[in-house]
């Protein structure tokens, strides 16, 4: 990449990190659904002068001078986040999802008040209420789940939802493999009073493309990340929607004023500015191509995983991602099962499945999507082939299970991880995935969604 000669020049060992990072991503396939890779126009923004600014307030609003150009940048960011996801405010200057939901909670909740979510080993996500996340230890967390057929459980969500009266109630997740459910949710928050936030940061590509239903006419508020099927920078945006103002017409004003002062001070301008590049990205027509082949995609990998044996979570997926159930082999597989497929050049997550066995540290699950393969240009035939690689992977590593005593698994697993590198069935694979890799090159060309 030559924007970075200068680097070569004056930092070579950073230079050399890089590198070897564009190699690994180049000749591997980025298979963790929460992943993705910006075009290089959104990186010259992420690394232009706006990093050189600070901006303390909002536009027309600042705490510093010299803005004039700051304000422009994000005034085109926030009215392209309204176009494109049909809402009349946006707060684009969240640093990340994590700050974006904590702004949401201070400006609607006060300490102590009941919050409502879905259960993070359900496929839920850490700040919807966890035990060991601000949410659930600054707000009374009730946590609702999904059934054995891994769809939301509606009815047991409207019990607590009844019973606890929360002030805020989340529908979104990190690792549900359905259309996420903003009908039915809003149904139980009107019903209780509740604020409604759709968090839909996995799958905000999919709705602007179209390929996922939208959640602006139900949910109150809307919080995403940027960097996931948005393909954008790593940032975030809040969002109130025409029935949010309606509930409550200082929402929007209150959701700023906890961003900044509350929880923040300058924005990223550098990420403001990278943010509009990738919501322009997204407005255009061929982008709604690529949101559906992310789909499309996935629905064919799934269908090549469970046709070469592997069990899925809800038997398939109706967005980005699955969920590989490993209890068939032992639970807590899922960390053997990672770092074959790593071995292997094929990135995943280990992940729990719902009602996980094990612990979330050795969860008995594997998470993978398809936004980052898809955005190198790869379609059906790709999936039939990465699906069989993946359950070959998985294959080898049936005879190893996890210690019963804890303080064995480390070694145990280090010892798996040298034992994989003169694995030959893992080396034929790497070798099969790093030729596919080199058919569609990523930073080699430049990336227009389809390339």
């Amino acid at each position: 990449m030559k924007r970075l000669q200068k680097l070569s020049e004056t930092d070579n060992e950073v230079f050399g990190l890089i590198q070897s990072e564009l190699e690994r991503q180049e000749d591997g396939l980025e298979m963790i659904p929460s992943e993705n890779f910006a075009s290089r126009a959104v990186m010259e923004a992420e690394g232009s002068v706006f990093t050189n600014k600070y901006s303390e307030g909002y536009p027309g609003k600042r705490y510093y001078g010299g803005n004039e150009f700051v304000d422009k940048v994000e005034n085109l960011a926030i009215e392209r986040a309204k176009k494109a996801f049909g809402v009349p405010r946006a707060n684009v200057q969240p640093y990340s999802g994590t700050p974006a939901n904590f702004a949401v909670y201070l400006a609607t909740c006060q300490p102590g008040d009941v919050i409502m979510g879905q259960a993070l080993p359900d496929g839920g996500h850490l700040t919807h209420g966890w035990k060991t996340s601000f949410s659930g230890i600054f707000y009374k967390a009730v946590q609702y789940h999904v059934k054995a057929d891994g769809y939301i459980d509606f009815e047991e969500a409207r019990k607590l939802a009844l019973e606890h009266k929360p002030k805020l109630i989340w529908v979104g997740a990190s690792a549900y493999v359905r259309q996420f459910p903003f009908k039915e949710m809003a149904e139980i928050a009107d019903e209780v009073g509740a604020y409604l936030v759709a968090d839909v940061a996995h799958i905000s590509g999919l709705i602007i493309g179209g390929a996922h239903q939208s959640p602006s006419q139900y949910v109150h508020i809307i919080t995403t990340t940027t960097h996931k099927t948005l393909r954008g920078p790593r940032g975030a945006i809040i969002m109130v929607t025409e029935k949010g103002l309606k509930k409550d017409p200082e929402l929007a004003d209150r959701i700023d004023k906890a961003v900044f002062p509350g929880l923040q001070g300058g924005p990223h301008d550098q990420t403001t500015a990278a943010i509009a590049v990738a919501l322009g990205e997204a407005l255009q027509p061929d982008f709604k191509g690529y949101a559906n082949q992310i789909v499309a995609n996935s629905k064919a990998l799934a269908a090549g995983l469970m046709k070469n044996g592997l069990k899925l979570v809800s038997n398939g997926t109706e967005n980005h991602l699955m969920l590989v159930d490993l209890t068939t082999i032992a639970k807590g597989h899922g960390v053997f099962a990672q770092e074959a497929l790593e071995a292997a050049g094929i990135t995943v997550n280990k992940n729990t499945i719902p009602l996980d066995p094990s612990s979330p540290f050795y969860p008995s699950g594997i998470r993978l999507g398809t936004p980052a393969i898809t955005t190198r240009g790869m379609k059906e035939p790709e999936m039939e082939k990465i699906a069989k690689w993946i359950a070959e992977v998985v294959n080898e590593t049936k005879k190893y299970k996890l210690p019963a005593e804890k303080s064995e698994i480390g070694e145990y697993i280090r010892k798996f991880k040298e034992e994989l590198k003169a694995n030959a069935n893992v080396k034929k694979v790497r070798s099969e995935v790093k030729e596919l890799c080199s058919r569609f090159p990523l930073y080699k060309v430049d990336m227009n969604g389809t390339s």
